[in-house]
């Protein structure tokens, strides 16, 4: 009884959610998983069947496997999702992963960049070189975006506008978003483009691919994250450093400085607030000023 609802929740996933492939897999896998539970334990033969209990005893059973609170809590949102596709196409009643709690999660705290790191990151940049002069819009534009690495490589000319101030980004699950460009960063591909990339012998299928490599073809993320990588060390910054924490640095900039949580979800281009959430974290000596300066029990 659960392989039409499968067949369906995956149609519903890949069509209407526009899912990517590995996304779609990671759901399904959590369904399926809970699937062969109930047939080991004889528990509910289809989705309508299953109770609060029998989910609450499959969690347990999770987590005697060793897996760790942050994997049981995806594949507890895995099956509410499936439950709320269940619910949509009324193949049950009422969703029993209404009231299923989630282990407690310790936030991890991403690496930040301060302000005076990125600039000696980017400045860093041997611009002798033509690649150097790439690798620096390309930084702009990670730092004034908050861009994703697969974004700022599949970034393209068409979705360009600098006279307006924005960029046109495809996101997760092929979600488009504006987003503002700033003008250092408009500045230094305009750079790019008139003096090294007007020289490439582009590949076809790339033309419309804003940054490439010296052969005319778009960049991997593995190259993204090794040019960061040797800047960070020839700039001497110890922290764990990768293409995300450009995106990390942007956002916890943006909060600090006083902006709206909602616009910087809009920017990063979040779907649940909780994600964007992250970023209100904020320095201790930072939080005891603000305490010292309007709290009446510290005047």
């Amino acid at each position: 009884m659960w392989e039409p609802h499968l067949k369906n929740y995956k149609a519903f996933l890949q069509l209407e959610k526009s899912l990517s492939d590995n996304s779609v897999h990671a759901y399904l896998h959590d369904v399926e998983m809970l699937i062969q539970y109930l047939q080991t334990t004889g528990g509910g033969t289809s989705p309508a069947h299953v109770t609060l209990s029998d989910l609450q005893q499959f969690i347990r059973y999770v987590g005697e496997l060793g897996m760790t609170p942050a994997s049981q809590a995806r594949i507890i949102s895995g099956i509410r999702s499936f439950y709320k596709f269940c619910l949509m196409e009324n193949l049950v009643e009422k969703d029993p992963t209404a009231l299923l709690e989630a282990p407690r999660l310790k936030r991890a705290l991403p690496d930040v960049l301060s302000i005076e790191e990125i600039e000696s990151i980017i400045g860093a940049i041997d611009l002798s070189k033509p690649e150097g002069e790439r690798n620096k819009a390309i930084l702009e534009t990670m730092y004034s975006c908050g861009l994703r690495v697969s974004e700022v490589i599949s970034l393209r000319l068409s979705n360009y506008f600098p006279d307006l101030g924005f960029i046109r980004v495809i996101g997760k699950g092929d979600k488009e978003r504006l987003v503002p460009i700033g003008r250092s960063a408009i500045k230094h591909i305009g750079i790019y483009k008139n003096t090294v990339r007007v020289h490439l012998p582009i590949k076809k299928g790339n033309e419309d691919i804003l940054f490439l490599n010296r052969r005319g073809s778009r960049l991997s993320r593995v190259m993204i994250f090794m040019i960061i990588k040797a800047l960070a060390n020839k700039a001497g910054i110890t922290k764990n450093i990768s293409p995300h924490t450009f995106r990390h640095s942007f956002a916890t900039h943006l909060v600090e400085g006083g902006a709206d949580l909602r616009a910087v979800q809009e920017m990063l281009g979040h779907e649940s607030i909780t994600t964007t959430e992250i970023y209100t974290h904020l320095d201790r000596s930072y939080l005891r000023e603000t305490l010292q300066r309007f709290h009446p029990a510290f005047q």
